[in-house]
């Protein structure tokens, strides 16, 4: 059965307008939180992006649902013994509903420490080890490790749930499917690619979780909800390996002028016409995906989540009950 969730965009509002989404989101039905774990927003009219573990501290209290990052690098800005010890302590302040999403990072966040921006092999290769890295401190033992990217001295864990939080891996190609397949406890991908999930499966994937993500832009004034997608996410529809390669939110907006806001409306629901919201969300489901989250872009939160709590979900959830 399909899970339908809230996505906290970390890069368009502030900590307490993120903590009163996760509240409503609740309460309008969504089953569990994904939040993003960036050091920039994509663009500056996205305008924030604050500390991604402080957030899931200040989500553990005040919401009972799941929290997943979507996704974290966990292998250029921070050490990966570092995030062992975030994730541990999430887990714990979450009483065990933290699972950690990762992935290879994009220059815009990982490159502020003034190293190179490693190749796209390179960084899945770091991935890998970092994973290496973090399953064996989460066994509260002892770790000394010595690697080809990574080095960890007589550390330890104190603070650690009972089970270790899941580790999923995002991908977007075959080549990172397989790794998620082979690696993961979990494969996360934000297009609805059936073709995808098959690979992932069968390298290794069975029956675990795929997760994946979309953004919306509600609003009763659909002409005014494509305007403001196209204002504050127009990101979204760069192509190929830019958004992995371009480095500060200057270079984004430089790029997104090319994105048009036919571009936008091919690739985003705006409005509210309920049967295009269905499908959009609905596609991740026929697709084989057992986790969905959902964006909505803009300023109109509440009116999305009485949307999705009268018209969406319940038709959503039904569908899944059925299936």
């Amino acid at each position: 059965m399909t899970t339908y969730g809230y996505f906290l965009s970390s890069e368009e509002f502030t900590p307490a307008e993120l903590l009163s989404q996760a509240r409503a989101a609740e309460q309008a039905g969504f089953d569990a939180l994904a939040i993003s774990d960036h050091f920039h927003p994509w663009n500056d009219e996205q305008g924030q992006s604050s500390f991604v573990w402080s957030m899931i501290g200040a989500l553990s209290q005040v919401t009972s649902l799941p929290v997943t990052t979507l996704v974290t690098c966990p292998s250029v800005r921070m050490h990966p013994a570092i995030n062992a010890q975030a994730a541990a302590t999430a887990a714990v302040l979450t009483e065990g509903r933290f699972r950690f999403g990762l992935g290879t990072g994009e220059a815009l966040n990982e490159h502020i420490l003034g190293g190179p921006w490693p190749e796209a092999s390179q960084r899945m290769e770091m991935l890998e080890e970092a994973i290496e890295v973090m399953r064996k401190l989460f066994t509260g033992e002892q770790t000394m490790h010595r690697g080809r990217h990574y080095t960890v001295q007589n550390a330890r864990l104190y603070t650690l749930p009972h089970e270790a939080p899941p580790l999923y891996v995002s991908g977007f190609g075959p080549q990172a499917a397989a790794l998620a397949g082979r690696i993961g406890d979990g494969f996360v991908t934000m297009t609805p690619d059936a073709d995808l999930v098959g690979q992932f499966r069968r390298a290794g994937g069975g029956q675990k979780p795929v997760i994946g993500g979309l953004k919306v832009c509600w609003g009763t004034d659909g002409a005014q909800a494509l305007k403001t997608a196209h204002r504050l996410w127009p990101n979204e529809q760069l192509p190929g390996e830019l958004p992995q390669i371009l480095p500060t939110p200057a270079h984004f907006e430089q790029a997104s002028r090319l994105v048009t806001e036919e571009m936008v409306a091919d690739a985003v629901v705006c409005g509210d016409n309920e049967d295009a919201h269905l499908r959009a969300v609905g596609a991740f489901a026929e697709a084989g995906f057992d986790e969905v989250y959902v964006n909505q872009i803009g300023p109109d939160q509440q009116g999305f989540f009485d949307f999705y709590r009268t018209d969406i979900l319940p038709r959503l959830q039904g569908t899944a009950r059925q299936g």
